[in-house]
């Protein structure tokens, strides 16, 4: 396994996600997640990650759980503090103080503020709620061995909030992969990060799954250059080549992944000049889908429950080509359900770490269904249909 020198702890460059972990019958497998964590610690990787709102709260107590049965000093767990969520009430000691009953531990090795944005700096900046200075007195109590912060924000907002307390930030998490490099300015966050001496950690390193599913023609041209690399491995790989980057955060949800990033983890080979301007043009290929992580953030408020993430992805894949295959998973779903339901109440909106103005995709969408033909003609069924119980119920 690959580490990173970090202050006085060496990390496994690797790092556990636990925003996606494996799920059964609608909860987490833990079992599962034993049988992750497991391999992970018999192979070198020390670092885990999750947060107050991962799996509606569960992920920490499973993470605590499962952790609980290795020596404290034998793992460094992670956890983040919500300040990303819209309330008009902050409390940065009842969260913190559930976090370590939740997690079964008496301090986090690493403790982030979440979600630093455009939306969140000002709860985050403002004295009223004291976040900041709270947790660094937990920091001086040992109760935080280190405080850093994650963003989804924009450089400018990265660069306000270190201006005004990148004294007390240890550490920086954004997300980073070859596609964000130019589609989110991901290079600017890092040079900006440079220039303050923070390290880097990183998360969405292969956007949630989409750089490890490439199309036939992209799987070859990778294949054909490192024929024993899976396709997620060039998302890594890039990575490698970024000297700042300390840590990398994958949400592993299956084995499968597990076994193949600690193979991808156990040397350190980036690409070289020619492989890097390969993936670049990869990138750009791609830069028309939504940049949707599935984070599914925006579905907790949505007062239709619609399933967005679904919808960003199906709108993707139409961008591309008006198939009807792309739209048929909608057909068996009810019509309060499709993307034509929505309020456009902009909810989702204001919580997207992605900054994504999800009421136009929505409408984005309902205008393409209504081009493909067998979705137009499944709609005027439903239309009759309705009409006919209207009929029989009069």
């Amino acid at each position: 396994m690959i580490t990173t020198k970090f202050q006085e702890d060496e990390l496994s460059l690797l790092g556990f996600g636990a925003m996606r972990l494996p799920e059964k019958d609608g909860a987490i497998d833990v079992a599962k997640v034993e049988e992750m964590v497991a391999y992970a610690m018999d192979h070198g990787v020390n670092y885990f990650d999750t947060a107050w709102p991962y799996h509606a709260g569960y992920s920490e107590i499973v993470m605590g759980k499962v952790l609980s049965k290795y020596p404290r000093d034998s793992y460094r767990l992670a956890t983040k503090y919500p300040g990303h969520q819209i309330s008009d009430h902050y409390d940065p000691a009842g969260v913190f103080e559930k976090q370590l009953e939740k997690c079964g531990v008496e301090y986090f090795d690493y403790y982030l503020l979440h979600n630093v944005t455009e939306l969140s700096i000002d709860t985050y900046l403002d004295p009223k709620w004291g976040i900041v200075e709270y947790f660094k007195e937990q920091k001086r109590l040992g109760r935080i061995k280190h405080l850093g912060f994650s963003t989804h924000g924009h450089v400018p907002t990265m660069a306000r909030f270190l201006d005004a307390m990148g004294d007390s930030m240890e550490f920086c998490q954004i997300q980073l992969n070859y596609l964000d490099w130019t589609l989110q300015d991901a290079k600017g966050k890092v040079e900006l990060l440079n220039k303050h001496n923070i390290p880097v950690w990183v998360m969405e390193p292969v956007r949630g799954g989409k750089l490890a599913n490439l199309n036939d023609a992209q799987n070859a041209q990778l294949k054909a250059l490192r024929p024993d690399e899976s396709i997620a491995a060039w998302g890594f790989r890039f990575l490698q080549g970024i000297g700042s980057v300390q840590m990398v955060l994958s949400g592993m949800s299956n084995m499968e992944q597990i076994v193949d990033n600690v193979k991808t983890f156990s040397t350190r080979k980036p690409l070289s000049n020619a492989e890097l301007e390969v993936i670049l043009e990869i990138a750009e290929q791609i830069k028309n889908a939504v940049p949707c992580t599935s984070c599914r953030y925006c579905c907790d408020g949505c007062p239709m429950e619609l399933d967005i993430p679904l919808m960003m992805r199906i709108c993707s894949e139409l961008r591309v080509a008006n198939s009807v295959n792309s739209a048929m998973i909608l057909e068996t779903f009810p019509e309060d359900k499709l993307p034509s339901a929505c309020l456009h109440c902009g909810l989702c909106t204001q919580i997207c770490p992605q900054n994504i103005p999800i009421p136009d995709v929505m409408q984005e969408l309902s205008d393409k269904l209504e081009t493909i033909p067998k979705w137009r003609d499944l709609s005027k069924i439903r239309e009759q249909e309705a009409k006919e119980l209207e009929r029989k119920g009069k």
